[in-house]
């Protein structure tokens, strides 16, 4: 009886073994292709919708299942207010999704025995450091990448905003004080990913921008593809900087003083690309590092690469996810995502892929902030899966619109306060972080001058040492407030807009 039982039950697992594996098998297949123009079209729709609501001027999406392009759709326009439509060739910032560019040509020097993902970063490049000598000592490559280094989030990411250059970022990581335990909390950061960019550099004798071109965009034929500012600038098919306030999209110039930002940063985020090139990006992904037959990267460091490393903070109604080399690995049935998304001055792109069913998405919007592009990879997976519909895009608009407080400017005190004489503000300022800055006098006003681009931040007075100024092409304001000792002697200054984690306070160094 015992025997005839147990014969049951291992009858019963065998087919339960069977079934899933028949399962597996066919939704890795996806749907045959008359349900798939069905999905395609109402993805569509749903796409066009969401561009409404959201008030995306222009957009590009890809999809590519293997090494077949199944979908390519372009939306909208380059500039709100214009007529010149979006096509298949125009080009984007693809912002932080560029990342996972930069993590591929370590890989690449991996698969080439230049170096191991867990060598310490200081064997290779000496100079190095962090706040910390024992973390220095122990930081790896692929903690360069994992976005565990204890840094506060975002550290010091207004730098390249006034002009300073990557070497500079990157010998000034060792001036940040950690906020959390070296390989214990995931902490965003864009400053690390120009230390794997050196890394690169010094490994091959080559810059950034010449590896990316050479080991990239020429054997996957990116052609339109590039990784500087002039590229973009002076494109005759490009999309613009768009940004939204209080409700009213605005295109930024291309003189938009800011504009140069993203290019500093360019290993963190600094690509341009099209459609047609993101496509050709997404099939290597798709294919354990092959194009056309080519082996770009080897199978087993794409897969190190899509990874998890770093656990991410659990957000509500969203899956865990954690982060990987470039990449965000998210939890979902019944498939795994690896996903990145990108955003810029005036950009957000998202490129999402199902490795298990070899199928992925990329979607290039022209519009800063908008979560519309993750909505619509999550939206299309849950589709081509067959899952219950989910309305991401309706979520995440709910969510915005909730935490959204409208933007107004302060209110000016009835009866400010005079300041003392304008010539006892002036003077040099300094702090570890940004080095120093100065404060003049012109006319009946005071100026700031920061960075090496010598960006001027013009001070209207506010209330006795409290002065106000405005981003140039922004409508946003910030607060300065100068440091006065018990004499009314001006000792410091503080800049609100640079004052996360303290690295807005300035002490005078000279008058």
């Amino acid at each position: 009886m015992k025997s005839k039982l147990f014969f049951i039950m291992l009858l019963s697992l065998a087919f339960l073994i069977l079934s899933v594996a028949t399962y597996a098998s066919d939704y890795t297949k996806g749907p045959d292709s008359e349900k798939l123009k069905v999905i395609l079209s109402d993805f569509e729709t749903y796409a066009k919708t969401g561009m409404t609501d959201w008030q995306v001027p222009g957009m590009a999406i890809v999809i590519v299942k293997g090494d077949e392009i199944i979908y390519k759709k372009t939306f909208g326009i380059k500039e709100e207010g214009k007529t010149d439509p979006v096509t298949e060739e125009t080009l984007f910032q693809i912002g932080s999704t560029s990342k996972a560019f930069t993590a591929a040509l370590v890989a690449m020097m991996v698969d080439e025995g230049k170096v191991k993902w867990n060598d310490k970063v200081i064997n290779y490049l000496p100079d190095f450091r962090m706040y910390d000598p024992w973390v220095t000592r122990e930081f790896t490559i692929t903690d360069l990448m994992a976005q565990r280094s204890g840094m506060p989030s975002y550290a010091a990411d207004p730098l390249p905003f006034f002009g300073y250059d990557r070497e500079y970022i990157i010998h000034n990581i060792r001036n940040i004080k950690p906020v959390g335990s070296f390989r214990s909390d995931f902490a965003y950061q864009n400053n690390l990913w120009l230390v794997a960019a050196k890394l690169v550099e010094k490994l091959s004798g080559k810059s950034w921008e010449e590896n990316i071109e050479e080991r990239i965009f020429n054997p996957l034929g990116m052609n339109n593809s590039s990784t500087d500012i002039k590229s973009y600038i002076e494109g005759k098919n490009v999309a613009l900087i768009h940004t939204k306030k209080n409700g009213k999209v605005t295109a930024l110039p291309m003189d938009w003083p800011f504009i140069h930002w993203t290019y500093i940063y360019g290993p963190a985020g600094g690509i341009n690309s099209d459609i047609t090139d993101m496509a050709k990006w997404l099939t290597m992904q798709l294919n354990n590092g092959t194009f056309q037959s080519k082996s770009i990267i080897s199978k087993e460091n794409m897969v190190f690469m899509h990874s998890p490393k770093t656990v991410t903070p659990p957000v509500v109604n969203e899956p865990f996810q954690y982060y990987c080399q470039g990449w965000v690995y998210r939890e979902n049935t019944p498939c795994d995502i690896v996903w990145h998304n990108g955003g810029t001055s005036g950009f957000k792109t998202m490129i999402a892929i199902v490795p298990e069913a070899k199928i992925g998405i990329v979607v290039l919007s022209n519009l800063a902030g908008t979560e519309l592009p993750e909505a619509l990879a999550y939206r299309f997976f849950d589709m081509y899966f067959e899952k219950p519909a989910r309305d991401w895009s309706g979520e995440y608009l709910a969510g915005e619109k909730k935490q959204e407080v409208p933007e107004t400017l302060p209110v000016v005190p009835k009866n400010p306060s005079p300041p003392i004489e304008l010539k006892n503000y002036t003077g040099t300022y300094s702090n570890d972080i940004y080095g120093e800055i100065t404060v003049s006098q012109k006319d009946k006003g005071l100026i700031i001058t920061i960075g090496p681009e010598k960006i001027n931040l013009f001070l209207k007075h506010w209330d006795r040492d409290i002065f106000i100024f405005s981003i140039p092409g922004d409508t946003s304001e910030s607060f300065v407030t100068f440091q006065t000792d018990y004499t009314s002697k001006v000792t410091g200054l503080i800049i609100d807009m640079l004052n996360n984690n303290g690295y807005g306070v300035f002490k005078r160094v000279k008058k």
